[in-house]
């Protein structure tokens, strides 16, 4: 049983276009064009129930168009919809529009604080390998090059996805749009510190003109609602998988509890029922995405299906007998970035987190808990598990992460 199944069966058409990233395909849409794996940025592999092709173009605008052109050529324009657009960006490796290419390469964006995070108390954090100066691809990931004036990237483990997709006219491109900037990392001698800031600097221009485009992309849904005249009656829901680092503790990707990418960007637009720029700070999860759309739709949520509609949050932002703690789980071990298999709980002032599991190559088994007081300690370096001022909030917050437990099926 899906949301889209149940949709359907509800008098709506249901679509999916974009990143699917499941071995399996979609079932319970009307329509369906997902991409290959988890996509290229460039000339991408779509698969339909038809055929598997390229399509010429970059991979954000591709979705982009696609989305429209699904939406314009429905029979029934009275039928109600369901359309999911799922974007590949801003996934890795970053690589932008080429009308991007240069957006940010002069911007010099803030270092964050603990960029160079010793991990002091936080054992699990010692063992990760998702940092931006020591574990990024600097081929891949960073575009940098084999020295002055060449055309060869540095270690690029899935040329395929990369290089490979573009044609050879695009990739010269590509590589004259670096090639001033990758001439002149090569210009001096850099210490370790500048070498690490610099790969800091190269990871967020090209991050963020990944966002430029769906940026671009969400504009132009929103242009295209407005131009139908669907903008009155459409519910418009912007989110994401999870949380991304952006140098904080000097990371990049996600998987960890704490709050960078524990938090999940969240915005819904619904002009009936939500008051434009209007902020809601309770503590809501993915799993109340479902929930919420069957009670927009009149649709009776089914008992067994996890998560709380969202609706009554809608108003003003509060809801009597909301929840109160948030439950988090992360089991894919060893994987892509080495973060250890944990779960914990989360209030709105406190965060206990448990990790466990037998250990890997040169990783050792773990058994070790963190709490943070996230008042006093926002960036979550203060690890106060064993501070006797938080005997009673750790006993207590202890129960409430064995009841979660129990209430979600988690095993032993």
């Amino acid at each position: 049983q899906t949301l889209p199944k149940i949709l359907q069966a509800n008098g709506y058409e249901t679509a999916i276009i974009g990143k699917w990233h499941l071995v399996s395909k979609p079932t319970g849409f009307d329509h369906w064009m997902i991409l290959n794996d988890q996509g290229d940025y460039y000339n991408p592999y779509f698969i339909t129930e038809g055929d598997t092709a390229r399509h010429k173009g970059y991979v954000t605008d591709l979705i982009t168009q696609y989305c429209e052109d699904w939406m314009s050529g429905r029979e029934d324009k009275n039928k109600p919809f369901f359309l999911m657009m799922h974007h590949k960006a801003v996934h890795r490796n970053w690589v932008p529009a080429e009308r991007h290419y240069h957006l940010y390469e002069h911007t010099q964006f803030p270092l964050p604080d603990n960029y160079y995070d010793a991990y002091e108390g936080r054992y699990a954090a010692q063992m990760q390998k998702m940092n931006i100066y020591r574990d990024m691809y600097e081929g891949h990931d960073l575009k940098m090059v084999a020295g002055m004036n060449s055309d060869s990237l540095l270690f690029d483990p899935w040329p395929h996805a990369f290089l490979g997709t573009m044609e050879p006219d695009e990739r010269r491109r590509f590589m004259d749009a670096y090639r001033e900037r990758n001439n002149e990392f090569y210009s001096k001698q850099r210490t370790f510190k500048e070498v690490a800031e610099w790969k800091y600097q190269r990871y967020l221009q090209d991050y963020m003109a990944c966002v430029a485009s769906v940026d671009e992309s969400v504009g132009e849904i929103l242009d295209y609602l407005k131009r139908t005249g669907l903008d009155k009656n459409t519910i418009v829901v912007y989110t994401t998988d999870q949380g991304f680092y952006l140098g904080e503790h000097g990371w990049f990707d996600k998987r960890f509890m704490y709050e960078e990418s524990f938090r999940t960007p969240l915005i819904i637009s619904c002009p009936s029922l939500v008051k434009k720029h209007s902020v809601c700070k309770e503590l809501v999860q993915n799993i109340d995405l479902a929930p919420t759309f069957l009670s927009l739709a009149g649709v009776e949520v089914p008992k067994e299906m996890s998560g709380r509609s969202l609706l009554p949050l809608f108003k003003n932002g509060k809801a009597e007998n909301w929840r109160n703690e948030l439950y988090y789980h992360f089991y894919d071990y060893p994987a892509v970035g080495s973060v250890r298999k944990h779960d914990g709980i989360r209030t709105k002032r406190y965060k206990l987190i448990h990790w466990y599991g037998e250990g890997s190559g040169n990783d050792e088994a773990i058994d070790f808990w963190e709490l943070y007081d996230l008042k006093k300690d926002v960036m979550e370096v203060n690890n106060v598990y064993d501070n006797p001022k938080y005997v009673k909030v750790r006993e207590a917050l202890t129960v409430q992460l064995e009841k979660l437990r129990k209430d979600v099926g988690v095993t032993e």
